[in-house]
């Protein structure tokens, strides 16, 4: 089914900079950087509390307090009427975020939610877990980020070895993986032109402080590596015998990222362009075998796009999460969509995987490039951990 009722302002967003691994935001709390931003957004669009029904909390590291998730965010902004879920699906959070808004939305429950998605992948939490009847009556310790990023449960194996085992079954050899990860690179280069034009249209800077006196800036990702095929070709795979090389596979970071979902006559009130309606059309999902995460971007995309009655020849923009390069050459083989036509402004692979707003950074982007060229369908499809994927269809125009 469709979706009919909910809409996005246009401009009622805002996407922090990525910041790599232990960089600019990596002593900052996530939830509470979210809270500033959020703040600081509201004052420069001049946007009142009261444009806020609800609010939906998108992350997945656990920060201290992060147990009391939404109301607390939203009680940081001033808003203590206001509550609200927090969501955690992996790398699909930021698609559940606007899934579960656009549902509130369309079942009347709220006339105006405000989603954040926010994640600090640098310093982690170490969880002890405490078990009486072990051994000496000692528990047992787990890395929140490193330790899930390298094994998976269920298919017991880590990330990086998903994206061979696609590979592998897929026949795509390391000179593909290659040549999609420098367009990648040059992509996000047409994000930075002209003084970072199409960058400006939707990120926002976040403050974070430095000392009582003294607070930082920051203005533009952080922890782009330059890309070169001659570059690319020196590096060694991640593991023995494989494929995938460090400069195929993306790199954990720290952001937040905020949108506003809503019905059509909010939307119109609170949208820095009346004249560009935006709207959610429909979501999909799927899980591929287990083992094989990459595998799953493509089916997602079908499922969206079957639910909105829309082939991918309808579709005027694409984005996706790709994680690994190999994302994205699987996704192009598969679809049929060229390269060149996915990811056209830039994608995680490039700036960074901080999870939570990873998602709503792409599908902000894919607004913002509809809008540059006149409306359209767009679709963003991306992975998750479990072999997972979520995909999303808007409209502009």
């Amino acid at each position: 089914m469709a979706f009919s009722k909910s809409f996005i302002p246009y401009g009622a967003y805002w996407v922090s900079p990525f910041c790599r691994w232990q960089g600019a935001l990596a002593s900052s709390h996530a939830i509470e950087l979210a809270a500033s931003t959020a703040a600081r957004f509201f004052a420069a669009r001049k946007l009142p509390m009261s444009a806020m029904g609800s609010l939906t909390l998108g992350t997945t590291v656990p920060q201290r307090g992060a147990f009391y998730g939404a109301p607390w965010l939203a009680a940081m902004l001033g808003a203590e009427n206001i509550t609200g879920p927090t969501l955690s699906q992996a790398c699909a959070t930021s698609a559940r975020l606007l899934l579960s808004a656009a549902s509130e939305v369309e079942a009347g429950v709220s006339e105006s939610v405000l989603g954040i998605a926010c994640d600090r992948t640098s310093n982690g939490p170490h969880l002890y877990y405490p078990e009486p009847r072990g051994i000496g009556g000692r528990g047992s310790a787990e890395d929140w980020v490193w330790d899930n990023f390298n094994r998976d449960p269920n298919a017991k194996l880590a990330m990086i070895q998903t994206a061979e085992n696609a590979a592998k079954k897929a026949g795509i050899g390391r000179e593909e993986q290659d040549e999609m990860a420098l367009l990648r690179y040059e992509q996000y280069l047409a994000s930075m032109a002209e003084g970072r034009a199409f960058q400006k249209r939707y990120m926002f800077p976040v403050e974070v402080r430095i000392s009582r006196k003294q607070s930082l800036l920051v203005e533009q990702d952080e922890g782009i590596q330059e890309t070169t095929r001659a570059g690319l070709a020196k590096l060694r795979p991640a593991l023995p015998g494989g494929t995938c090389t460090p400069g195929a596979q993306t790199h954990p970071a720290d952001g937040n990222a905020g949108i506003f979902v809503c019905s059509e006559g909010r939307a119109k009130e609170l949208s820095s362009d009346p004249s560009i309606p935006v709207r959610l059309i429909a979501f999909g999902t799927s899980r591929v075998e287990a083992g094989y995460m990459p595998m799953a971007v493509a089916p997602a995309a079908r499922a969206a796009l079957s639910q909105a009655g829309l082939g991918m020849e309808d579709v005027g923009a694409i984005k996706t999460h790709n994680p690994f390069a190999i994302n994205d050459v699987l996704f192009s083989k598969e679809t049929g969509v060229d390269n060149e036509k996915v990811n056209r402004f830039g994608s995680p692979l490039v700036y960074g995987h901080p999870q939570g707003p990873t998602g709503l950074r792409a599908v902000v982007e894919l607004i913002e490039e509809l809008a540059m060229g006149g409306g359209g369908y767009g679709l963003f499809s991306g992975c998750a951990a479990g072999d997972t994927a979520m995909a999303v269809v808007v409209k502009v125009g």
